[in-house]
This record gives structure tokens, sequence and C-alpha cells, in this order.
């Protein structure tokens, strides 16, 4: 067994040397040193409650401020060691510390443990992605109301099952979008309540001894309040799931928009036209323009969706309080963080330059009798059963299927055969236009509709 001379702050308790590939195995101090800001701000809130209750002197308090801040630009600056030895973020920073200032930096772990002082870096961390992840959110939102107000008029086909359903207008699609949106916004906020607890003085899992002041450091660091209970304190990451369930569904979306832009921007749709600064070609075939940015952030939805199934099979089998298990909560969020905010950002930088081909929309939305629910409820505003109206339609829409023709292509008096109800004003309803000017009602898809929807929404974004 190779084993190393370890200079780890709590290796007194051992009388072998950790084992070599062991401390490697074990530190996370690669990928949790992300969270050295929230350590530092965490601990300077503790200085400062200690220092409240007599712990720390005043001088002690100064000393711990002024070495936390050359630790800082250290950091900042690329010029920090990072050692292995020392496991983790916290470690490194409090032996970096007691380096600086001596004795009053191995005083600032008093009535702390690394189990709620991580607990609290995380939720410090993941408090200040949501807030860049909903900048980029909005970003987005705002430039789907710009697209959708310029494609207010715009006609194209709706589908259901991928055929043509009725028609609708682009601006209204879009919409949905947005919506889509406002559900992720909301739901990150919320998650944002339940993150902004404070677990810092849980300790180990018991709590301490010493008459900490949990309500000045929640107080300090931002928190709504502190924990309830430590041993829950301690072990709780329903939270990380949370943000990483609420990351999950955001992602799904992006994955949908991308799926109906890649078929859209195809030639056997060519609805859109992605900017080229948003695709690629191919190395064999010199005509390709493949739309990567949608194709590479509909493969990313499935990396954070692992991530969310990664941290609850990493719960589900642990019992109260800390595990080493825990360990394992950070790299799937971090990635989840990352993945989130670089997809919002190409969608919001990608979609103000889409560009709708609005006469392949509309002649598509002319393919798939697109209009014939509208005659089915023309034929009921005149009396006639739904059933019987439905059937009525499907003789129309059959013999518009055999001689190659819209509805409204088919005379009136063809019309006529299938029901004498029919009149002269059905070809007002049967024609794109009429059809989504109709729906004027809150949430439809009438031009008028879908622009007073577009100012409602500017209205709450501000």
């Amino acid at each position: 067994m190779a084993t190393v001379n370890s200079d780890k702050l709590s290796s007194a308790r051992f009388a072998q040397a950790t084992d070599a590939f062991v401390e490697i195995f074990t530190a996370s101090v690669d990928f949790d040193q992300r969270m050295a800001s929230q350590d530092i701000e965490g601990s300077l809130a503790h200085a400062r409650m200690l220092c409240k209750i007599g712990i720390l002197s005043n001088t002690e308090l100064d000393d711990i401020i002024n070495g936390l801040a050359t630790i800082t630009q250290e950091i900042e600056q690329g010029e920090f060691n990072w050692s292995v030895p020392q496991e983790d973020v916290h470690m490194n920073i409090e032996a970096r510390l007691t380096e600086l200032i001596g004795i009053a930096g191995k005083k600032l772990h008093t009535g702390r443990s690394r189990n709620d002082q991580v607990a609290t870096d995380i939720r410090l961390y993941l408090r200040n992605e949501i807030s860049n992840i909903d900048t980029q959110l909005e970003r987005l939102q705002q430039a789907i109301l710009d697209l959708a107000e310029k494609e207010a008029d715009t006609i194209m086909p709706g589908f259901t099952h991928l055929q043509v359903a009725q028609p609708v207008t682009f601006g209204h699609h879009l919409m949905a979008w947005f919506e889509m949106l406002v559900r992720d916004r909301e739901r990150l906020q919320d998650c944002c309540k339940r993150i902004n607890i404070m677990p810092l003085g849980a300790a180990a899992l018991a709590g301490t001894s010493y008459p900490i002041d949990r309500y000045m450091t929640a107080e300090l660091l931002g928190f709504t309040r502190p924990s309830n209970n430590s041993l829950d304190s301690v072990s709780d990451r329903d939270f990380a799931i949370e943000f990483t369930a609420a990351g999950s569904l955001i992602m799904m979306h992006l994955s949908r928009f991308s799926e109906e832009l890649v078929i859209w921007a195809s030639a056997q749709f060519d609805f859109i036209d992605i900017p080229d600064a948003f695709c690629t070609g191919s190395s064999i075939m010199p005509q390709k323009k493949n739309p990567d940015v949608p194709e590479l952030i509909r493969g990313k939805s499935g990396r954070v969706t692992g991530h969310l199934v990664s941290l609850l099979m990493l719960m589900k089998g642990q019992p109260l309080a800390y595990n080493k298990d825990n360990q394992e909560d950070k790299e799937p969020l971090f990635d989840t963080a990352d993945t989130l905010i670089n997809s919002l950002r190409a969608f919001a930088d990608m979609v103000p330059h889409l560009g709708a081909k609005r006469e392949n929309m509309y002649h598509a939305a002319k393919q798939g009798f697109a209009t014939a629910t509208d005659l089915a409820d023309y034929l009921v505003r005149k009396g006639m059963a739904f059933r019987d109206a439905h059937e009525v339609v499907g003789l129309a829409v059959r013999l518009g299927v055999e001689s190659r023709r819209d509805l409204s292509e088919i005379s009136l008096q063809e019309l006529q055969q299938f029901s004498s109800t029919i009149s002269a004003d059905v070809f007002d309803i049967l024609s794109l236009e009429g059809s989504v000017a109709a729906r004027k009602h809150i949430g439809g898809t009438a031009p008028d509709t879908v622009r007073a929807a577009i100012k409602s929404a500017r209205e709450e974004l501000n």
C-alpha cells in the first residue's frame, strides 16, 4: 500500500498516513474549489458572529477578514496553491488562512463542521446560479416576444401528431414557448424559497454547545432563516434535487424548441432560416447547413435529466446524517448550472435572428385541410348536431383529397351536396385568414389576441 505524509488539519486521529490513491480518490478539491467565494462568504459571516459572542477578539476578527481578503485575491489571480492532501475547498482555505494569520485561523472553525459548511456553500452557490439562469431566461423571453410581435400575422399550420390540424399564427406558436419559460422561471423562484434556508450552525449533526447566534449569521448571508433541525440540515439535498428537476424541465422545453427548429429548417418543411452563425457545414457534403446549436441543446437535455436521476439515486439509500456519498452531489449540480446558462444564452442569441419563410408557412397551412374544424363549427352554429357536422365535413374533405383541392377551393354547389345548410358565407371561415381571426378569445391565435398577449407579457416582465 502506497502512503503519503499527509498535512491534513484533521489527521491527528490517524496512526497511518492515507493511502496515496485513496487520498486522490476521496479528495474533492479539484471540483469544489468552484465554491471558494461562497466558502469565504460563509466564513466571514461565521467569524463576525463568533466575535459577537466572544469567541474571537476584534483583533482576531480583523486578522481573519484581512487573511480571507488575501486568499480571495490569490484565487482570483490564479496564485492560490490548491492541495489534494487538504481534501476540499474548506480545508484548503482554512490551512492557508492559518498560514497567513496564525492561531486565529484555527479558531475560525469553532462551532461549525464541514458538514454544515458545505451545505451552506452549496445553497449560496445555487442561489447565485439561479439568479444567473433567470437572467438568461428573461433574455430568451424578450427575444421570443420581439419575434412573436413581428410574426403576429404570419399564418402557419398548427400540428397534432405532426399532421396539419388547424391554422395558427407563427406569433401564437412562439408565445407557447414563452409560456413554458414563464413556468420555468416560477419554478426556479419557488425552488429558491427552500434553497434560502441556512444550515450553518448545525455543525456535524447535533448542533454545537457554543452560544452561537444563527439568526445573525443568516441575516449576514441573506438567508430567510436558519434551518430547524440539525440532523436534516447537514444531510438534506432536496433543494439540490429540486433545482436539478427544475433544470431538467427547462432543458426539456429547450429540447422541444430545438426539435421544432430542426424540423422547420429542413428542406422538407423550409419554414425558417437559422443564421449561419448558429450552424455548421459538412466535411464531405458542401451543400449542407446543419442546425448544430439546436441539435446540441436537444442532446444536452439528456445530460441534465441524467444528473437529476443521479442525485435521486445518490440520496435514496442514505441514513441520517451526513455521509461521504454527498461529495458526489457537486459535479452534477455544477454541470447542470453550466449547461442551463450556456444553452439559454445560445438560444437567446439565436432567436432574434431566426428568419420566417412566410410564403412557405402559408402554403403548408393549405395542404392539410386545416379549416375543416371551422366548417364543422359553422354547421353547428347553423343548428346541426356536432356529430352530423363531423360526418358532413368528412365527406367534403374526401372530395378535397380526391380532387386535390383545399376546402376553400371547392365550389358552393359541391359543398351543398353534403348539406343544404351551407351557404355563401361559408367562405368567410374557410380561408386561413378567417379561421385564425375567428379565434379571438383569450389564449386564441387571432393576430390581435396575440398582440394583446405580447403586450401583457411585456408588462409582466417589466
